[in-house]
């Protein structure tokens, strides 16, 4: 999840950002992405290193493929300058980031709320927001720096999208977000720490969606008894994308089962 949010700052904001906090992020928290011989990475030089959308960009935003591409350029310019992202991403933006994100929208029903925890630069949170315009998105994320930078680009684009900053087994962050339908997060952590951390922001038969790589099946085996203690039951690994990304996206699927309420005993009269 990354170091915790600045003292001064507030825990969460799902509204927009302050000029004030603004201002203060510019000339203090502003990070610089730079090369391997220490310069500034320039964000023209990597506006032309990101690649022409691929034509599968279409069958999986549709209509709404235009902001689609912009995120992406955004990311490869802004993203880069500011740290979100590192240079020798930009070729694979699409393939790795922008397309394997989106595709997990196929796992959640018109109306739902997906908690994205640990959202960084928006992944995978945006690209499913702008895929599913009729899923609303939660974008949790401690960092300041990187909240400002959601908030400037899903303000004004995505009204399905809220940023709340904090941690997400923050008190404020579970009272704001707590009872979602689904959570999910992309290289945050291992279950060890991913399971208590999205277990309490869902619904009872809410869903953890985690994007994982190709030990999703060692990991649910390795950590099955840290699932189940979290409330987290029948994981499972669920790929998303298949004959649209290549390769299709695996996530990790556990459904949340709040505990039974315990049964009182009346207690025995002694005479």
């Amino acid at each position: 999840m990354g170091p915790g949010p600045c003292a001064w700052g507030p825990s969460s904001f799902p509204g927009v950002v302050p000029d004030w906090m603004r201002a203060v992020w510019q000339e203090r928290f502003h990070v610089e992405q730079r090369d391997e011989a220490g310069t500034p990475a320039d964000s023209g030089t990597t506006a032309e290193a990101l690649p022409p959308t691929p034509p599968v960009a279409r069958e999986v935003f549709g209509d709404r493929l235009e902001l689609a591409e912009e995120y992406a350029r955004v990311l490869a310019t802004d993203g880069v300058v500011r740290g979100l992202i590192g240079p020798r991403e930009v070729p694979r933006l699409w393939e790795r980031h922008v397309l394997n994100c989106a595709v997990l929208g196929e796992l959640l029903d018109s109306g739902e709320t997906l908690v994205d925890i640990g959202s960084g630069a928006g992944l995978p949170g945006v690209p499913v927001a702008i895929a599913r315009p009729d899923v609303e998105v939660v974008l949790v994320e401690p960092l300041l720096r990187r909240a400002v930078f959601l908030e400037e680009f899903c303000g004004p684009r995505l009204p399905n999208v809220r940023v709340v900053r904090g941690r997400a087994e923050e008190r404020s962050v579970v009272e704001a977000v707590g009872g979602a339908d689904a959570v999910t997060s992309r290289a945050v952590s291992g279950f060890p720490k991913l399971a208590p951390w999205s277990a309490p922001l869902l619904r009872d038969g809410g869903r953890l969606l985690a994007l994982k790589g190709s030990r999703a099946a060692e990991e649910i085996e390795e950590h099955g008894a840290i699932l189940t203690k979290a409330g987290l039951r029948d994981p499972e690994v669920v790929l998303c994308g298949v004959g649209v990304v290549d390769p299709a996206t695996t996530v990790v699927r556990a459904v949340r089962r709040a505990p039974a309420p315990k049964k009182r005993t009346k207690a025995r009269r002694s005479y």
